[in-house]
């Protein structure tokens, strides 16, 4: 995917979905294009709140929860305690390093699922989790 084109097409992005593209909500979608770590809530609004200073941990979260209704992002729920959110949303696995927490996304090929059950239900969402010891480290050890 061509995030950089994304970048400075992000508002049109945003009415093309019915966002109306304000300030907070043009930089956070901004954000996700330009890092690509899984970030949560938390993460977002620390990275922005000095430049936006208006800016509350609530609005970043519904505004989070908006893109997800529009499909503009997903969440990983790889803990159950912490929502993440990736710009990424076509089909694809993630690693989760339970050492340093850093996640990873991996390309993931035809998952075997039983035929029967993609044609007599809607599927809105595929996730694919692995947790272990990343390569950086394992090197560490």
């Amino acid at each position: 995917m061509n995030y950089k084109n994304q970048i400075s097409n992000i508002s049109e992005i945003l009415r093309e979905n019915d966002i109306s593209p304000s300030l907070q909500r043009i930089q956070i979608y901004k954000y996700l294009l330009e890092n690509h770590t899984h970030p949560n809530v938390d993460t977002i609004y620390k990275a922005l709140v000095d430049s936006i200073p208006t800016l509350s941990k609530t609005t970043v979260y519904n505004t989070l929860k908006l893109f997800q209704s529009k499909g503009l992002v997903s969440v990983l729920t790889i803990d159950e305690n912490e929502a993440r959110f990736d710009i990424n949303t076509h089909v694809h696995g993630h690693f989760k390093c339970i050492n340093c927490g850093k996640i990873f996304d991996f390309e993931v090929q035809d998952i075997i699922i039983n035929p029967k059950i993609k044609q007599e239900n809607k599927i809105i969402d595929e996730q694919l989790y692995i947790k272990g010891f990343c390569k950086e480290c394992l090197s560490e050890e």
